[in-house]
């Protein structure tokens, strides 16, 4: 395989296509499912009909002109690289970011490769006693994901393709109204969009995963839940009433001392997951709810957000 060639032949630098080769080696891939399952797998992942369609349109079938070689090659080493690291728990890129405007084949090469994963990381899970409806509500976060880039104008994938690579290994978990990262000696908490974020759906989420991760992980001591994001900003409390759901949940942390993220922009982020939107004009966001006024407020007076991470004990 000329690398340079692949490189040029998918439009992105040729250090992403060399990290994949170093990364990937030779390990072992994995198949796809049955096209003939594959439906049905895609409602378990809650992916909606008009991104399973596209999916569907895709496929890698043997053959098919719309699978050139160099996608191929990159489809096969992405899923190699992604399992050999499985039961990682730190973000991992699959891949370069591709031009996904070329047709639904680089639109959704990585999530052929979540779905040959599928059954890899399952197996992971009943190694470590995860039932299986754990398993299908983590895993279909695909769905939630690929209807959001919808949303985004295809603006969000390259952070989501990373994202789910935690998924695909056994790195997160999904009990409850949070998402539960492993890791270290702390839980590392998401907040998916999936509802009002209420102290009772918060505290019913941390029981479980004070039960779930002793269980199922008995080697991994944690000591403490933390949660690094946007939401636990204090500036939010000058816009947010203190009863607020986003100030409860703020409540239960302790701040470590502020340090500009690399290579994150808090102001981004924000607009990212309130207004699922990287590109529209201040003047031109929605103002439906105290929290979307409160950012645009912020930002057209010259402020800035900021990420702020922080713990509380298990």
């Amino acid at each position: 395989m000329d690398l340079e060639d692949t490189a040029a032949r998918l439009g992105v630098p040729v250090e992403d296509v060399e990290r994949v080769h170093q990364l990937a080696g030779d390990r072992p891939s994995a198949p796809l499912p049955d096209k003939a399952d594959a439906p049905a797998i895609l409602d378990r992942l809650a992916v909606r009909p008009d991104d399973a369609a596209e999916i569907m349109a895709g496929w890698p079938d043997p053959g098919s002109p719309l699978w050139t070689p160099e996608l191929s090659w990159l489809l096969d080493r992405s899923i190699a690289l992604v399992r050999a690291d499985l039961g990682g728990h730190i973000w991992l890129s699959p891949g370069p970011e591709l031009p996904r405007d070329r047709g639904p084949a680089w639109r959704h090469l990585y999530v052929y490769a979540y779905l040959a994963l599928v059954d890899v990381v399952r197996a992971y899970h009943r190694d470590h006693g995860i039932s299986d409806a754990v398993s299908w509500v983590t895993l279909a976060d695909l769905g939630r994901n690929l209807a959001v880039d919808r949303r985004m104008n295809r603006e969000g994938w390259p952070v989501m393709q990373s994202w789910l690579t935690l998924h695909a290994r056994g790195g997160l978990y999904e009990l409850g109204r949070l998402q539960h990262q492993r890791g270290g000696t702390a839980i590392d908490l998401h907040i998916p969009d999936s509802g009002p974020l209420t102290p009772e759906a918060v505290t019913a989420s941390l029981d479980e995963a004070r039960a779930f991760f002793p269980r199922h992980f008995p080697d991994e001591p944690y000591t403490a839940f933390s949660c690094g994001s946007w939401l636990l900003d204090p500036q939010l409390r000058e816009y947010l009433p203190e009863d607020s759901n986003i100030i409860r949940f703020q409540r239960r942390f302790e701040l470590e001392p502020y340090e500009e993220p690399e290579g994150l922009d808090a102001d981004v982020e924000v607009l990212r997951f309130v207004f699922r939107s990287l590109t529209t004009p201040l003047d031109q966001l929605p103002l439906g709810t105290v929290l979307q006024r409160a950012v645009v407020e912020h930002l057209k007076s010259g402020r800035h957000w900021s990420w702020r991470r922080g713990r509380f004990p298990l």
